[in-house]
């Protein structure tokens, strides 16, 4: 397990060649995801099917060989375990029922309650720790307190997340409150990944840049703080990713101040830029433009070599910058994947 190339990255060595993984790497742009989503009926029947959910986390695995498996799974799930009602909207996406004040907050589980709703998905983890190649690392994962808190106060994805900045302006007490509890609950369900299995644990962030000032150090980085502080008192040598996209100069400091061993990077900000302001701490991950995986051709090739060049003298491990979409072309992975490898 030392020799994984991830984990080797994320230990902080400068390897002559990045690992590579791809958020979303198991998704509907293969066609053997689409065949095995409709053999499970719909999106959270395939989540909570330990064997297939396994399968499709297998799926990018065997296409392309990528250094890390992420596991096959949802960020909403913790709020489904906490006591929120979950549907997804086929072409629209998930939906929730709401928390808009004390009474729903109320109403939900606590942290002690969530293991009998997620344990399929601990199945899923022990299922790939037995099954996946030996030079593979099993990456877990969670959705950061902020990103999931958003989608619980609108009951959807929003635009700017103006309903949890409006709770969180109105009624902090309430707003924080949840926070909590999502942060509580994240530790515990990483916690099961980790001892399930997962080598690697990733907090996703995804809405983090609509916070700004006192908001993002409360909200951001102390949440990934306490969550990354409670999985290494328990597992003091795994590696924690943290991801707050769209963070900006956010970015800068976020290893020191989460104790994250490692910050992926979106697109939003250059490779010099991270390699100059965030790379000179630690680990990145990152940031190829997800555009890419649909257009490919010659510019996907110079923005990849730029982006290996780019972070060459320090750790790294190559990613997207956001997840892969639908529409992309499993041709153009196959070529991301092979130039990295050569350049």
């Amino acid at each position: 397990m030392a020799d994984k190339l991830i984990l080797r990255a994320l230990r902080g060595e400068t390897l002559p060649t990045p690992p590579i993984w791809m958020m979303r790497q198991a998704g509907r742009y293969l066609p053997e995801y689409r065949a095995t989503r409709a053999k499970a009926g719909d999106f959270l029947s395939l989540c909570y099917n330990p064997e297939l959910a396994a399968e499709v986390t297998m799926q990018p695995i065997r296409r392309y060989g990528f250094d890390g498996a992420i596991l096959f799974a949802d960020i909403l799930l913790v709020p489904q375990a906490l006591g929120a009602d979950l549907w997804f909207v086929t072409g629209e996406g998930p939906r929730l029922s709401t928390i808009t004040g004390p009474e729903g907050l109320r109403k939900l589980k606590t942290k002690d309650d969530i293991h009998t709703t997620l344990s399929p998905i601990y199945d899923t983890v022990r299922i790939l720790s037995e099954t996946l190649p030996k030079d593979t690392t099993l990456i877990g994962f969670a959705g950061a307190p902020w990103t999931v808190a958003t989608y619980m106060v609108a009951g959807r994805g929003t635009p700017d997340q103006g309903p949890a900045h409006l709770l969180k302006d109105t009624d902090r007490a309430t707003f924080t409150a949840l926070i909590d509890l999502i942060t509580e609950a994240t530790i515990e369900y990483l916690a099961c990944q980790v001892e399930a299995g997962a080598e690697v644990v990733k907090l996703f962030d995804s809405w983090a840049g609509s916070l700004k000032g006192q908001d993002f150090e409360d909200f951001a980085v102390a949440p990934a703080l306490r969550i990354i502080q409670a999985l290494k008192a328990r597992f003091p040598d795994l590696p924690v990713i943290a991801f707050p996209r769209e963070a900006g100069d956010g970015y800068i400091g976020f290893h020191q101040k989460t104790g994250a061993d490692c910050v992926a990077i979106d697109n939003s900000v250059s490779p010099q830029w991270a390699a100059a302001n965030v790379q000179t701490a630690g680990c990145v991950q990152g940031n190829l433009a997800s555009r890419h995986m649909v257009t490919g051709g010659q510019a996907l090739v110079e923005e990849t070599r730029h982006i290996v060049e780019t972070f060459r003298n320090g750790p790294h491990i190559f990613n997207l910058g956001h997840g892969i979409t639908p529409d992309a072309d499993p041709e153009n992975v196959a070529l991301m994947v092979e130039t990295v490898r050569a350049t």
